[in-house]
């Protein structure tokens, strides 16, 4: 059996123009917390076992865990709004209990979850090309839009695991999955641009 872990919204509101920083009280050192390796949506990378590296929880009965999340950075420049929405994957806090369940299956399965996300990711890109934020009031509005997106991607999170009994149910796993790819390719348009290499322009991702 599978599960999918769901997080809270991740949202940093971060202004375009360079913020004028706090001044710190003297002699005071904060050491800031090591950041969370997170994998970004690809159609190019698919996720691996390997990416799977949280210590699992031998006393639950699951064989593994994602943990995934959509995350947004938002900010105006000159009154003019713009968001940067990401799909992402948490290594650290995902998990396969052992290598023997370790199936192409099940690996399949949790691809499927990533892949949800993203869709939700470009639902909530297009949704944001379409309204009009008032940037002296962002936050309030902006989190209202938030709210709603994020609780319909948990509701089909939960809905893709109950229908396919967590990817046992063959026949409904093939149905979800030619139904998220068909969403992918419908939303191609609201893909997140990929990363540029080093000295290159960037592309749009599938």
């Amino acid at each position: 059996m599978l599960d999918f872990l769901l997080l809270p919204l991740f949202l940093r509101v971060l202004p375009f123009a360079a913020p004028v920083p706090a001044p710190r009280p003297a002699l005071v050192r904060q050491t800031p917390a090591p950041a969370k390796e997170l994998l970004a949506w690809s159609a190019s990378r698919p996720l691996t076992w390997a990416d799977f590296k949280g210590r699992p929880n031998t006393a639950d009965p699951l064989h593994a865990l994602t943990t995934a999340n959509i995350g947004a950075q938002i900010g105006c420049q000159d009154y003019v709004f713009s968001a940067n929405v990401l799909a992402t994957f948490t290594p650290s806090e995902s998990w396969v209990k052992s290598p023997h369940t370790e199936s192409v299956a099940l690996l399949h399965h949790e691809q499927v979850h990533f892949d949800l996300t993203e869709v939700h990711a470009r639902q909530l890109r297009q949704k944001l090309k379409t309204l009009k934020f008032d940037c002296e009031h962002l936050q309030p509005a902006f989190n209202n839009v938030m709210k709603v997106a994020i609780a319909n991607w948990q509701r089909e999170q939960q809905r893709y695991d109950v229908d396919t009994n967590h990817g046992l149910n063959l026949i409904k796993q093939k149905t979800w999955d030619d139904q998220v790819l068909q969403r992918l390719t419908a939303l191609q348009a609201y893909a997140a641009p990929a990363p540029a290499a080093p000295g290159t322009a960037s592309s749009s991702g599938q």
